[in-house]
């Protein structure tokens, strides 16, 4: 892989950016761009089911949001709307 690689720029928000510029400085940032993003195409387990967790660890955080009971939206409490959106994004 190392023997062909070719630069590619990609717009990222503010918080990843200094993130990434911190693992420059030890020098890891492209490897670990570069590893996400073909673990992300690889479709594999790992990125999967910690994908899906993070999508069931956010429904599991309005769950138990008690002061989200007393929202609601055109006659739909907020913590379902939100719970919805979540399920759509995933295989939760």
């Amino acid at each position: 892989m190392k023997s062909k690689l070719v630069p590619y720029s990609v717009y990222l928000p503010v918080e990843v950016y200094n993130k990434i510029r911190e693992l420059a400085k030890e020098r890891k940032a492209s490897s670990a761009v570069r590893d996400a993003i073909m673990v992300i195409m690889a479709g594999g387990n790992e990125y999967k089911a910690g994908y899906n967790k993070g999508l069931a660890d956010s429904i599991g955080v309005i769950d138990q949001c008690k002061e989200i009971e007393h929202i609601a939206i055109r006659n739909k409490f907020l913590a379902d709307v939100l719970i919805d959106q979540i399920k759509e994004l995933g295989e939760v």
